[in-house]
């Protein structure tokens, strides 16, 4: 004669629950992955971010420069009244355009970011001139034109 065990039910249901479900500690696993790979992958993608908008005041630089060049143009002056007015934005807003230099003979051109782009501390201003000499300095003054305006 063969017996049978009876096996509790209580039993059958924690066999059963352990085979469709997710323990706390996988799921803790899995989010502390996400967590260093987020903790890396954000600030490699920060300073892309800030790298791109770059190009933001390299443009909004180009378009005042040639303004003043067309302006030269017809006045033989680069501050002729009757020239139009420079853009004081790039064209994104990423940056502040000015010219403090400002002759009949002469200009400099600089553009000087502004909000959450303040954070590129490489690139902290930006300026070319009449003769189109780009340069650019971090936050420390010192020249960063190759890595700022690409190869000159």
């Amino acid at each position: 004669m063969t017996r049978s065990i009876d096996v509790p039910r209580s039993t059958e249901r924690l066999r059963q629950r352990g085979q469709r479900g997710v323990t706390l500690i996988e799921l803790l696993v899995v989010i502390a992955i996400i967590g260093i790979l987020a903790s890396i992958a954000y600030p490699n993608y920060r300073q892309f971010v800030l790298r791109a908008h770059r190009t933001d005041a390299i443009r909004g630089l180009t378009l005042n420069a040639q303004i003043l060049q067309r302006c030269y143009s017809q006045f033989f002056a680069f501050n002729n009244a009757g020239c139009p007015a420079l853009n004081a934005a790039s064209a994104n807003g990423y940056y502040t355009l000015a010219a403090p230099t400002l002759t009949a003979g002469a200009y400099t051109l600089t553009a000087v970011p502004v909000g959450a782009q303040a954070a590129d501390t490489t690139c902290a201003s930006f300026t070319i001139d009449q003769t189109g000499l780009q340069a650019a300095q971090d936050t420390a003054a010192v020249d960063q034109s190759t890595t700022c305006w690409g190869s000159n």
